[in-house]
């Protein structure tokens, strides 16, 4: 038997398979989708591969042998097959797509280490396995620590090897002695770390839904029992009710034997909607998967969903490649959200991912969202995904009232702080009323950058061309883009001048400044910074809720999904910063924040009060978030994009170049943007090509950086012609350039 094996390397010319032999004694541990180890070319070490297809013959002659096999069935030929479609649409390797697919902590190079070892769901214990009194009598045992660690142990089962210097004082090599001595025994037991052991959740029963609920509802169920792929947008405004559509769909799924794939976008709102899933579902039919869990944890959840103990998967984006078997349903929430596009290789869209998935195993897509992605809303406009809409807020309370405040009018008045007159009313009164408030400002530190007065010096990162943000806690500034970080400056490098001046604003700074206004109050803040640590995200929110917190101060991670019963204000401290970041979203994404942000204010009997602070009262995206409607926003950028040739109408391509030489990047770009206008000229392929520019951020951590845009209807011709363009140009150069290929970017920086 024979082996196609795809070499676990990013390299472009080993995005192909190479045949291997299959020895005798591993015919039946090798399947499709097995890992390997194996000899490569001259290099002596082993190198891991991938098994994508398995035959009966080579046309080469004298294969080697593969070397050792992963024993576990980690990935099956459905997913093998994924991955091929996978790295033809996104432009990379298969063994960068399958790797994606693999349990949490067996990543690449591990195989070698890992083919005679125990799975990592394992902890090392210890116990007695002498009596030790006869010993203590006649003297044999003298160590006071050795008879301390035996008689701990006699009174004690199953110690974990790790806690014995902290329970007892003694050391982890006392223990290998008496390990070695025969009074003590070291051993493996399977354990399974439970994200969820702390949680407790009063059980819920299914809600009555309204009408339009109902309706949604229906339209879904009957999908799911005449076995469709079809895609449903659920579009309804905050507060509409939306999580009890998809509890009531997965209990449908959960009722025949199937499973569920929800995917929410922020770290953030994964307990929230674990809490809720708990509540209605119990733990065991639960597994998460997020980036907040220990590699353990994740690992055993990923297997409690592979041995089929879990049938409902919540996640982010990358619990789309969960080993769910007997897909039911797929539900995508805040469809809109950014991270559903990966900014790394593979650059795949989750949505893209779920069609696919769809089609495969016929079940249906529900999209939703207070504010769809654009995009979702033209197919649902032209009737490829079903459009079902929630009007109103389903406890009847009314939608909030929002204001708007014009920042200029606030400095003409002699009003230079960052909290206006009437938001700062609207505090004050909320905090008479004991109720709670959520400031957002989508940018963190204190300071967004420092400059000298007198000479116009701004500090930069030494890594990246970008002003660096002042953190006052740490008293540095930092380089969000590469981490770089450097002592606050007092005096100016360039003239020694002391007028050093603090400009822009951030959370830190907010919170400062809140603390002054309003002493008396209790604040909290949520962002990159305070969110680091484990279940951070979750003790923040429940402390905000749990000890009625007056004030929460966030970024965007406080936006979207949210549900505080007792928050009444909501303020937007800066309306303008995602409209000014230069890219062709930035009306849409500022539309959808605000909504998103509006919709977390009076969502029980107290209507809500939202106070947006801008330099721009007049722009349409604030003016449209204002009257909470959607279909005027829509209208008015669809036009706006349809004449400009931007997504949903076009689609926007992006290749990236970046390399350590200014003069080498440059040379290749040239010949890729060469090589693809001469294959347009004489194919005759719709694609408008701009010529290679620097990007935006021209250099980030050390690097340059270029790009091409192209503009086009993104199909199978696009997809070729580029990889092509990748095979041809572009992978026969040296390694001094980096490229990548980039299908509609969140990011044009």
């Amino acid at each position: 038997m024979i082996a196609e094996v795809i070499i676990n390397s990013n390299v472009k010319n080993l995005n192909k398979t190479f045949d291997y032999n299959i020895p005798f004694d591993m015919e039946e541990k090798i399947t499709i989708g097995s890992r390997v180890l194996v000899k490569f070319g001259n290099i002596k070490k082993l190198e891991e591969g991938f098994v994508v297809n398995i035959k009966d013959s080579s046309e080469w002659e004298n294969l080697k042998d593969i070397s050792a096999v992963e024993e576990k069935d980690f990935i099956d030929e459905p997913r093998v097959e994924m991955a091929k479609w996978m790295a033809n649409r996104y432009f990379c390797n298969i063994s960068d797509c399958i790797k994606l697919m693999l349990p949490p902590g067996t990543g690449t190079k591990e195989l070698s280490k890992r083919v005679k070892e125990k799975s990592l769901n394992s902890v090392k214990l210890v116990k007695t396995i002498e009596e030790i009194e006869e010993d203590i009598e006649n003297k044999i045992l003298k160590s006071e620590k050795q008879i301390k660690l035996l008689k701990f142990l006699a009174n004690n089962d199953d110690v974990l090897l790790t806690d014995i210097p902290v329970l007892t004082e003694v050391s982890i090599a006392i223990v290998k002695t008496l390990q070695k001595n025969g009074y003590v025994e070291i051993y493996e037991k399977q354990i399974e770390r439970n994200p969820f052991l702390h949680k407790v959740v009063e059980k819920t029963e299914k809600l009555k839904l309204t009408d339009e609920q109902q309706h949604a509802y229906k339209m879904v169920e009957s999908a799911i029992d005449d076995y469709m792929n079809s895609e449903f947008l659920l579009f309804g405004v905050t507060g509409s009710g939306k999580t009890e559509v998809y509890l009531q769909l997965i209990q449908k799924v959960l009722n025949e034997g199937k499973s569920s794939i929800m995917l929410v976008p922020e770290i953030s709102l994964t307990p929230q909607t674990v809490d809720r899933f708990i509540s209605r579902f119990g733990q065991d039919n639960i597994a998460v998967l997020h980036s907040k869990l220990s590699v353990g944890e994740r690992y055993d959840q990923w297997y409690k969903i592979k041995s089929g103990k879990a049938k409902i998967v919540i996640g982010a984006r990358s619990a789309i490649f969960a080993p769910v078997e007997n897909l039911g349903i797929i539900i995508i929430d805040e469809e809109h959200d950014n991270s559903y596009k990966s900014e790394m290789t593979p650059r795949y869209n989750v949505k893209d991912l779920a069609r696919y998935l769809g089609k495969k195993y016929d079940v249906p897509i529900v999209y939703g969202s207070a504010t769809p992605d654009m995009s979702t809303y033209y197919r649902a406009l032209n009737e490829e995904v079903e459009l079902l809409e929630l009007t109103k807020r389903a406890n009847d309370a009314e939608l909030p009232k929002i204001e708007v405040v014009d920042l200029k009018q606030e400095l003409s008045n002699g009003n230079r702080s960052m909290i206006s007159m009437k938001l700062y009313q609207a505090i004050e009164e909320n905090l008479k009323n004991k109720k709670q408030t959520i400031l957002f400002l989508n940018r963190r530190g204190y300071s967004t950058f420092i400059m000298c007065r007198d000479c116009g010096y701004t500090a930069k990162c030494k890594n990246c061309n970008i002003t660096m943000t002042y953190h006052i806690k740490q008293n540095k500034l930092k380089c969000h883009y590469c981490g770089y970080e450097c002592n606050a400056i007092s005096t100016c490098p360039d003239c020694n001048s002391k007028n050093i001046r603090y400009f822009g604003t951030g959370t830190q700074k907010l919170e400062a400044e809140i603390n002054k206004m309003f002493p008396k109050a209790s604040t909290i803040r949520m962002d990159v910074d305070t969110v680091s640590t484990k279940n951070s995200h979750e003790d923040i929110l429940k402390k905000f809720k749990n000890e009625n917190i007056d004030i929460l101060i966030g970024t965007q991670m406080v936006v979207k999904g949210h549900h505080f019963p007792n928050v009444t204000l909501v303020g937007v401290i800066a309306a303008d910063t995602n409209l000014n970041i230069g890219d062709y979203m930035a009306s849409e994404r500022t539309f959808q924040i605000l909504t998103q942000v509006a919709g977390r204010a009076g969502r029980e009997k107290d209507r809500g009060k939202v106070i947006i602070q801008t330099y721009n009262p007049d722009n349409f995206s604030i003016e449209f978030s204002k009257k909470q409607d959607y279909k005027l926003f829509y209208n008015l950028e669809s036009s706006i994009r349809k004449q400009l040739k931007y997504p949903p109408f076009c689609d926007i391509i992006m290749l990236g170049f970046t390399s350590e030489s200014e003069k080498n990047i440059q040379k290749v770009a040239t010949e890729v943007h060469t090589y693809l206008k001469n294959k347009i000229q004489t194919d005759n392929i719709p694609i408008i090509l701009y010529k290679p520019v620097p990007a935006p951020i021209d250099k980030i951590k050390n690097k340059y950086r270029w790009r091409i845009i192209i503009k086009c209807k993104f199909g199978n011709d696009i997809i070729e012609v580029i990889n092509n363009c990748i095979n041809d140009v572009f992978a026969k150069r040296n390694n001094q350039v980096s490229m990548i290929v980039d299908v509609n970017p969140n990011n044009m920086l």
